[in-house]
C-alpha cells in the first residue's frame, strides 16, 4: 500500500562489487558473500539445535510434546524462540537478496514452492538432509537453465518426482514406524 508492488531495486555495497576470478570461473564478490553468510548460518543454527539445552528441548518438543509438558517444561517459549529464529533468517535472507532481485510484496511466494521441494527431497525432520537437498536442486537448478532454459522450473519438480519414486521419505528422511 506505501510502496506499490513494482519491485524496487537496491544495489549491492560498494565494498562487495566487483568479481573474484578463481582458476577459469568468475565469482560476483556479494555473491560470495551471500554464501558465506548462508553457510554461517546454517553452522550457527546446527550448533544451536545439537549443542545447547535450547535445541534439546526443541527437539524433544518436536517429537513428543506431551513428555516434555510431563517433565514440567513449557514449550510455548522455546517454540515462540524458534518463530523468532525463522523469522530473523526470513528477514535476513529477504535483505541479502534485495540486491540480486529487488523487494516486492510476492517475494516469499517465489521461494516457498523452492523450499517445499527441498524439504521433501531433503526429508523430513532431518537438518542435513535439507542442506544437501538445496545444494542438489540449486545445482540441478542452474544446470537446467544453462542447457535448456524453459525447462528449468520443471527440473526441480522432476528431481523431486525422481527422489519420492525411489526414496518415498527423501534422503535423509528417517523410517517412521505409525506410518509404514
Amino acid at each position: 500500500m506505501v510502496f506499490g508492488a513494482p519491485p524496487l531495486p537496491f544495489s549491492i555495497p560498494l565494498a562487495l562489487r566487483g568479481q573474484v576470478f578463481i582458476g577459469d570461473f568468475i565469482y560476483s564478490r556479494y555473491r560470495l558473500m551471500i554464501l558465506g553468510v548462508a553457510a554461517l548460518c546454517v553452522l550457527g543454527l546446527w550448533l544451536l539445535l545439537q549443542r545447547t539445552h535450547f535445541g534439546r528441548v526443541v527437539r524433544a518438543g518436536v517429537q513428543n510434546p506431551d513428555m516434555v509438558g510431563a517433565l514440567g517444561i513449557s514449550l510455548r517459549p522455546y517454540m515462540s524462540a524458534v518463530v523468532m529464529i525463522a523469522v530473523g533468517l526470513a528477514a535476513l535472507a529477504g535483505v541479502m537478496l534485495a540486491p540480486v532481485i529487488g523487494v516486492h510484496p510476492a517475494m516469499g511466494a517465489e521461494i516457498l514452492t523452492f523450499a517445499f521441494v527441498v524439504v521433501v527431497i531433503g526429508g523430513l525432520g532431518s537438518f542435513w538432509g535439507v542442506v544437501v537437498a538445496a545444494l542438489i536442486v540449486g545445482v540441478v537448478r542452474g544446470i537446467a537453465a544453462y542447457a535448456y532454459p524453459p525447462a528449468t522450473e520443471a527440473s526441480v519438480y522432476l528431481l523431486m518426482l525422481l527422489v519420492l519414486l525411489l526414496r518415498p521419505r527423501g534422503l535423509f528422511g528417517e523410517r517412521i514406524a505409525k506410518f509404514e
